[in-house]
């Protein structure tokens, strides 16, 4: 099932999308829910990050080829950081390069898994249970602040706009663990792996994240992404004004976001 959260008449709602039509949800779509049986067409409303997360948890270097192409060993425990909340956007919002570090934004495709009822202290065998689904995500990311001038990761992955998040949540992912994942600049692919290649799996990384923080519903973790980044790449290619960046994961479907500089 495809949840969506959308916004019309100035008020926001979720609904299930099925056959470009949206079946509006009425109640707790982390609890108890109902479905209107009278549906609206998908053109008629503004898509949004498919989820308000508490928390937006992420994880570096979790796929073996990128930990290769950036330099490290492979991590012993997952590598935790967290996103500001003020960076969420949704589908076909616009990435904005901000003025303050402009010259290397970068992108990143990753698998999101989207907690579904509260989670602390959860055993990887007890993970599924706590999954409410699936979604893509770009954590965009400005390697300057990053890398050389921070040598931290908070500010350089928190600007605002670089959490793009959607088009919806897939709540019957067959195989999250398996999927290709890929991500395109302007029609040319620069990522295209499968998440088979991650290290630590989204059952751990869940279970690990809720033995160190309280998993609310609603809180993201972004699994990582493969290799093909832009500031890896001879020469480097980073995010411009005018460009369109898409990711597309297997058994969920695609991110489209345009570019654009701040003001």
């Amino acid at each position: 099932m495809k949840i969506v959260r959308y916004q019309k008449n100035g008020k926001v709602f979720y609904g299930k999308l099925e056959d470009e039509q949206i079946f509006p949800i009425e109640g707790d779509v982390f609890g108890d829910l109902k479905l209107i049986t009278e549906p609206i067409k998908r053109e008629e409303v503004k898509l949004l990050a498919p989820v308000n997360p508490p928390n937006i948890i992420a994880i570096g270097l979790n796929y073996k080829k990128h930990a290769e192409e950036s330099g490290h060993g492979y991590p012993k425990k997952p590598v935790i950081f967290l996103k500001a909340t003020s960076s969420l956007i949704g589908p076909e919002d616009k990435i904005i390069i901000p003025q303050m570090a402009p010259d290397e934004v970068d992108y990143e495709a990753e698998l999101t898994i989207v907690i579904g009822k509260r989670a602390k202290n959860v055993e990887i065998e007890e993970a599924e249970d706590y999954i409410f689904g699936y979604t893509c995500a770009n954590d965009v990311s400005a390697r300057d602040c990053q890398i050389r001038l921070d040598q931290q990761w908070a500010r350089g992955k928190s600007f605002d706009t670089f959490c793009p998040l959607g088009p919806w949540i897939e709540t019957e992912l067959a195989e999250p663990d398996h999927c290709r994942i890929m991500s395109r600049l302007n029609g040319k692919i620069m990522q295209d792996s499968n998440t088979s290649d991650l290290i630590f799996s989204t059952k751990e990384l869940l279970s690990y994240c809720s033995k160190n923080f309280t998993l609310y519903p609603g809180t993201v973790i972004l699994t990582g992404t493969p290799s093909g980044v832009g500031f890896a790449r001879n020469p480097a290619v980073f995010l411009r004004l005018g460009d369109t960046f898409e990711i597309e994961i297997e058994g969920i479907g695609k991110l489209i976001n345009l570019v654009s500089r701040e003001v």
